[in-house]
Parts: C-alpha cells; structure tokens; sequence
C-alpha cells in the first residue's frame, strides 16, 4: 500500500511539473513573439526614418543647388562694363543701373543678351562684363593752365586737342606739383578718372 501511495504521489509530482513547464512555455511564448514584432517594428521604423531623413537630405540639396545653379538679376543689381581698347591699351570702365530687361536673368539669359561679352562676374547684386576693343578709347584728355583757370581738352586719334571744357577752377590754390603738373599739361584717360580730377581740384 505504501508502495502505491508513493508510485501516485510520484505520477502527481511528475504531472505537476509537466502542467508547470507547459504552462511556462505557453506563457513565454507570447512574450517572446510580442518582443520579436516588436523588435522588427521598430527595425521597419528606423530603416523608414533613415530612407525619409536620407530623402529630405538629397531633397534639400536638390534645392540648394538649383538655387544656385538659377540665381537670378535683382533690380539693385550693379552691372560694371569694362572696356580694353588695345590701340591706346586703356582700360575704361562703365557703370550702369541695371536695365528693366534683365532684371531676373539668368546668368545664362545675360549671356545671351550680350554675346560679345565675358562675363568676369555675376551674382544677384554685382556683374561685370568685360570686352576687347581695337581701336582707341577716345576717352583721352589733357588739362591746361589758361590764365590761371584749369581747362579741359580732349585729344583725338591725331593727336590734335580740342577744348572740352572751360573751368572755374583757380590754379592759384593748388599745391605746388598739381600746378606744374597742369601748367606743363596733365594727361588723364577715361571721364571717370577725369571727373575724379576735378572733384579733388574743386
């Protein structure tokens, strides 16, 4: 009898412990499936983040380098034309308000507009269009001393002065070297520089 008693106590003990395993392992189970989607959620999520994070960046980039490849003229824009005439080898600078027709030009556009010109410079605010001229500029000019007035002649190709302008600027309060250099004829090229001259003589 004893011995029966312990052979059920031992089945008893034997089914216990399987229910107890059988249970764990329905149990756990779930949990580790649950952890294993959600493991390969948050993989799907960050691989989507890196695709959308990667997209926006070459996006951006996209922008920034059709913004840039696309800068446009704006209607405060300087425009600089630089002019080098080879037969007197002068260089003459010319400077212009930009004109209502190229106002949001492309580069490209300018360049079409002015095809006999190198573009040195562009931007929005700043261009500077340079060209090679053979002759003379015709922009030469000599200042004399006439009965203590400084007048203003210009020198054609053949050398001849013709006058340009009588002053009302004495000569008699200039420093010493600005006198002789006027009394024995100051020579200036362009009417920029000329208008410069006066300015400082004034």
């Amino acid at each position: 009898m004893d011995k029966l008693n312990k052979t059920i106590i031992a089945m008893i003990c034997i089914i216990a412990i399987l229910i107890s395993i059988l249970s764990a392992i329905i149990i756990y189970k779930p949990d580790n499936q649950q952890e294993a989607q959600e493991k390969v959620e948050t993989e799907i999520s960050e691989t989507i983040l890196d695709e959308c994070t990667d997209d926006y960046e070459n996006m951006k980039n996209e922008i920034i380098e059709t913004n840039s490849e696309q800068e446009k003229i704006s209607p405060n824009c300087k425009i600089t034309l630089e002019k080098y005439y080879k037969s007197c080898e002068d260089t003459i600078n010319e400077y212009l308000q930009v004109p209502n027709n190229l106002v949001n030009c492309t580069e490209q556009e300018l360049q079409d507009q002015y095809k006999d010109w190198e573009i040195k410079e562009f931007s929005s605010n700043q261009i500077v269009l340079y060209r090679e001229f053979d002759e003379e500029c015709g922009e030469h000019y000599i200042l004399r001393d006439d009965e203590g007035k400084i007048s203003i002649y210009k020198i054609l190709e053949n050398g001849e002065e013709v006058l340009y302008e009588n002053t009302e600027i004495s000569t008699e309060y200039l420093p010493q070297r600005d006198k002789d250099s006027i009394k024995e004829g100051l020579k200036v090229n362009g009417i920029e520089k000329l208008n410069e001259i006066i300015e400082s003589f004034e």
